[in-house]
């Protein structure tokens, strides 16, 4: 498919942080330290599952799957935008682009997807615990990771021709530090209703109908935890869904700021702002609140740690 119109730009300027030039090394720092950090927690968490066959079950599988999400989306952003940190002419190619934007829609919406599958998770384990093991079994697990990422890639291929055909005859600067859809949209020339509506509808989904299977799924799950005889299982029961709907408002907030909003209400400062959040800050944060506050991740971690350590001495 030929995805690019006729268009004069060949590439494009970031202009985000261009009015923060004395700060900029500071920012280079702060932002390489908290993406250093990012990538160790997410690796040991995927080095913890893996090693250790305790934590060889569909909740930690999900887990697993969203550590390397993580890693993946982190990566098309932070590195490039840590690079314009230290360049005087902070560009991308128009192909280039397109790539970074195609790659992070893919896994965005990949994530919202698989939020939700975790969230079924949860309400197999808690509402049908006997069954569980049948029900979420290897194949189950494996389909619904497949399942969110054709989802994500379909949404990926359908946005970014949309975004990339249009024409690009004026202005080529993106108040923006990567290639998201409203900065790239405010440069085009020109744009029809009918892509505008199409991105909307198609970014509506991707939030609204995952999240309304996590709410369906809480909504059960809620109902079974209230039956259960003592508080203390309740509350057991309680934290370990503390962790997923942690991750879910924060997710589903700032996407739903940024891409669910009307044009005339589109703030670049703002969005730049909130983008700092879900594309550097959630993933720091997430393998924190789902795992390193985990009391059985924990001894799993210990262990693995332990057995390492004691290799040498044989």
């Amino acid at each position: 498919m030929e995805w690019f119109n006729e268009t004069l730009v060949r590439e494009f300027v970031f202009l985000s942080f261009s009015s923060l030039a004395g700060l900029q090394r500071v920012l280079f720092v702060f932002f390489l330290l908290l993406y250093l950090f990012t990538l160790g927690t997410n690796a040991v968490i995927i080095s913890t599952i893996v090693l250790d066959r305790a934590l060889h079950t569909p909740m930690y599988f999900f887990l697993a799957i969203l550590s390397c999400s993580e890693i993946c989306y982190t990566f098309v952003i932070v590195p490039k935008m840590l690079l314009d940190l230290l360049a005087q002419k902070k560009t991308i190619s128009f192909l280039g682009c397109a790539i970074q934007m195609f790659t992070f829609l893919f896994l965005g919406c990949s994530h919202s997807f698989l939020l939700a599958a975790m969230g079924y998770d949860r309400y197999v384990a808690i509402c049908n615990p006997l069954r569980y093991t049948v029900l979420m079994g290897h194949g189950m697990c494996v389909g619904l990771v497949a399942a969110a990422c054709v989802c994500g890639f379909t949404v990926a291929q359908i946005i970014t021709p949309l975004v990339f055909r249009l024409p690009f005859h004026s202005s080529n600067q993106l108040h923006h530090f990567f290639c998201d859809i409203s900065p790239v949209l405010q440069v085009a020339s020109h744009h029809t209703h009918f892509n505008q509506i199409v991105i909307f509808m198609l970014c509506a989904l991707v939030l609204v109908i995952p999240l309304l299977l996590i709410l369906i799924s809480y909504i059960h799950i809620i109902s079974s935890i209230l039956q259960f005889p003592s508080t203390l299982s309740r509350n057991k029961a309680f934290s370990t869904c503390a962790s997923h709907l942690i991750v879910v408002t924060v997710h589903y907030g700032c996407a739903s700021f940024i891409y669910l909003r009307p044009k005339s209400n589109y703030s670049s400062s703002q969005d730049a702002l909130i983008s700092i959040s879900y594309t550097i800050l959630t993933p720091l944060f997430n393998p924190m609140i789902y795992s390193l506050r985990n009391k059985e991740f924990k001894s799993a971690l210990r262990r693995v740690i332990g057995r390492k350590l004691s290799l040498p001495q044989h």
